[in-house]
């Protein structure tokens, strides 16, 4: 049975104050730290998205239990002061939930409000669900994770976003773009994995123009491949070009199922729906260390050709 959510709200505090509750809420048996792999750190300055980044965290956490450090932004000209509240139990998941929202000059110091809430000899991951600083290593909470997630996704020019990831990348950044493809570059990869084993001569990635997980597996492609990778807008599709064959996926823009489409094979159904940010996110904390791929995927988006 599941415990009941437990709602702490502390106005106008302090991070000692803040510090002392949680040890009192885990004496009280409303939490412990035995057993948290990490400390997730999000960082939102938009309150009407908290809520869902919240969400996502909290069910990311079933896998990974953690601390999850929420950093909100309030009136940038009040007076400076914090505003705090604990959740633990309930659909706080496996996690305990500390949102934290600055005030005044408060706000331009995050990363000294964080510290003393990071759990001592355990990672720490930083999380922007929309805005991202401009090179995410070197800003101030950045500098504490020894992983980034950005996500380009809800950025106001999504492809710009995530083609100028390259330009800041430092090992340990990644993108939900790129998780949210995990699955295409997996059946991709499968197909491919059957004979005839032929060289990819072309690749055509179709989809919504403001899609950077679509940008983002053209350029995995082009880093892939020796031959010409367009990336067009229309209806959601992949097209590998073999030498004497071609394979592609397709599915409705809100669709759950893509069709496999093999030459010589009959076509096959495949379950390929959407994947949920608390997916995307709950898959980038299983990896801590630096993600190649994904940096070469950021460098072959040079390659590939937009129409």
């Amino acid at each position: 049975m599941e415990a009941t959510l437990v709602i702490l709200d502390l106005p106008s505090t302090t991070t000692v104050q803040v510090s002392k509750k949680l040890v009192e809420v885990r004496k009280t048996g409303g939490a412990v730290t035995l057993g948290r792999v990490l400390t997730l750190v999000v960082c939102t300055r938009d309150t009407g998205n908290a809520e869902e980044a919240i969400e996502a965290a909290n069910e990311a956490s079933r896998e990974h239990p953690c601390r999850v450090i929420v950093l909100l932004r309030g009136d940038e000209q009040s007076e400076p002061r914090l505003d705090a509240q604990i959740r633990v139990g309930g659909d706080a998941g496996a996690s305990e939930v500390v949102v934290l929202r600055l005030y005044g000059p408060l706000a331009d110091h995050e990363s000294s409000v964080v510290i003393p809430f990071l759990l001592p000899d355990t990672p720490v991951v930083a999380w922007w669900p929309l805005e991202a600083p401009e090179i995410p290593a070197k800003d101030p909470v950045g500098r504490l994770a020894i992983r980034r997630i950005t996500d380009a996704t809800g950025a106001p020019d999504p492809t710009a976003t995530i083609k100028g990831r390259l330009a800041s990348y430092t090992a340990g950044d990644t993108d939900l773009a790129w998780s949210r493809v995990t699955y295409w570059r997996a059946l991709l990869a499968s197909a491919l994995d059957q004979p005839p084993h032929e060289k990819i001569t072309s690749a055509v990635v179709s989809g919504l123009k403001t899609e950077p997980a679509l940008d983002i597996l053209a350029g995995w492609l082009a880093a892939k491949i020796d031959g010409p990778v367009i990336r067009r807008t229309g209806e959601l599709t992949v097209e590998l070009k073999l030498e004497t064959r071609s394979i592609s996926i397709s599915r409705p823009q809100e669709g759950t199922t893509a069709t496999l489409i093999r030459t010589g094979q009959p076509d096959a159904l495949v379950s390929l729906g959407r994947r949920e940010t608390r997916d995307c996110l709950a898959e980038e904390l299983r990896r801590l260390d630096p993600d190649e791929i994904y940096e070469e995927a950021l460098a072959g988006l040079e390659k590939v050709t937009y129409e």
